[in-house]
């Protein structure tokens, strides 16, 4: 038997439900099964059960042996401190918490349709020329079958959006570091499970994951916003196992105060708490103005009045303001934009360059040299093919390849 089959057992009570009992004799009525729970910590969310007519609420744990609860450490673990129910194929030891009293087990070996188990046990483990059901698959009823293809169309469908959401959250990341952190956020990014971080309901448990992550809350400061940041990082980094080895560290070095990387974690852990879903809400924008509303975000109180932990500083709102906006739009959204649109099918190509026509010209050495020879860039879909003309023609000498080398050559020669 495995755990798959306990939790499809316990989720449809594909057991005897009359007369149940715990290992110590206690009566049991199930309320509700509960949410499974198909990332870390307990099998199922939410559930209700009645042990001896009084009602619990909580969650639910499925093993195969109830010794599996040690083997796994869940004992260390707060993730599991809200267990109301443990539920095991086998019995073979109690378990206690914290404060020792017994966490309640259900065996369910006894007590599981054998004919169930048989038709499992034989579908898993019989000789298959493609897929497990493959003798089968064709003798499943045509409506059932129609409706989960459907179900499984729209599956599908989540994942792909899960898959693009996290692209956007680690480009979108990277680009708040800018060019000096650019490798730093994406390295906190790369740090951080996006499954995690959608299940986070609250702006101060995702600042402390970005603060934590990066390694800036391993000092000892006076400071109940950053006590309170670290207190929470440390358990959440107990309770999904979060690691940072990798993380490259971030720079201060030559930034103006408003890039400091404080700054940018909290302002980025505000934008992604307040809006959720936020390549949904890309994809319903219609001008640029949209754009600056989207991200007219601050970071938390506490960087009204700081730069850094623990050092104070004139007090005034830390927004996004519109040119780093413009940066945000230019080397995030822009190109995943334009990919979603190849991924998709649809050609967006002309609602972009009008896009990029709307955003200011970039301002830096390539830009101005190139300004120096003729008034080349008036906006930023200006200022980004001067960039590759530069990178990809120009330092390479490709002139053979530049439609302006070739101007040049032709008349020259003419």
């Amino acid at each position: 038997m495995t755990e798959d089959f306990l939790h499809y057992a316990w989720e449809f009570q594909k057991f005897l439900t009359n007369n149940l009992k715990t290992t110590n004799g206690e009566t049991i009525t199930v309320e509700k099964v509960g949410a499974h729970n198909l990332n870390s910590g307990p099998d199922f969310f939410y559930a209700q059960v009645s042990i001896n007519n009084q009602l619990w609420a909580g969650n639910v744990e499925i093993h195969i042996k109830s010794s599996d609860w040690y083997a796994h450490h869940h004992e260390n673990d707060e993730a599991y401190d809200n267990i109301i129910m443990h539920v095991v194929c086998e019995y073979n030891e109690d378990k206690y918490r914290k404060d020792n009293t017994t966490i309640p087990t259900l065996e369910i070996k006894s007590i599981i349709d054998p004919k169930l188990l048989d038709t499992y046990r034989v579908l898993l483990n019989r000789k298959q020329q493609w897929i497990s059901c493959d003798k089968d698959f064709a003798k499943v009823e045509d409506f059932l079958f129609n409706n989960w293809l459907e179900s499984l169309y729209i599956e599908r469908l989540k994942h792909k959006s899960i898959k693009i959401e996290e692209v956007l959250f680690k480009l979108l990341f990277k680009n708040f570091g800018l060019k000096v952190n650019g490798a730093s956020f994406y390295s906190i990014a790369n740090s951080i499970d996006y499954n995690l971080l959608i299940k986070i309901n609250d702006v101060v448990d995702f600042e402390a994951i970005l603060f934590g992550q990066a390694g800036l809350l391993n000092q000892d400061i006076e400071s109940t916003y950053y006590n309170n940041l670290k207190q929470k990082y440390n358990y959440l980094k107990h309770k999904y196992h979060l690691q940072n080895d990798q993380v490259i560290s971030s720079k201060y070095f030559r930034l103006r105060p408003p890039n400091f990387p404080t700054l940018r974690l909290s302002q980025f852990a505000v934008l992604y708490f307040e809006k959720q879903t936020l390549f949904s809400k890309i994809l319903e924008i219609k001008s640029i103005n949209d754009y600056y509303d989207l991200f007219a975000i601050s970071a938390s109180k506490y960087w009204d009045s700081h730069y850094n932990f623990g050092v104070s500083s004139f007090n005034r709102k830390k927004r996004l303001t519109k040119p780093f906006i413009d940066l945000l739009l230019i080397n995030t959204i822009i190109p995943i934009l334009f990919s979603y649109g190849k991924y998709t099918g649809k050609d967006s190509s002309e609602e972009l360059l009008k896009l990029a026509a709307s955003i200011s010209s970039e301002k830096n050495s390539i830009i101005k040299k190139y300004n120096e020879l003729r008034p080349a860039s008036k906006n930023s879909l200006h200022s980004q093919a001067l960039i590759q003309l530069n990178n990809h023609y120009c330092i390479n000498k490709k002139c053979l390849n530049c439609v302006i080398g070739n101007s040049i050559l032709t008349n020259s020669y003419s």
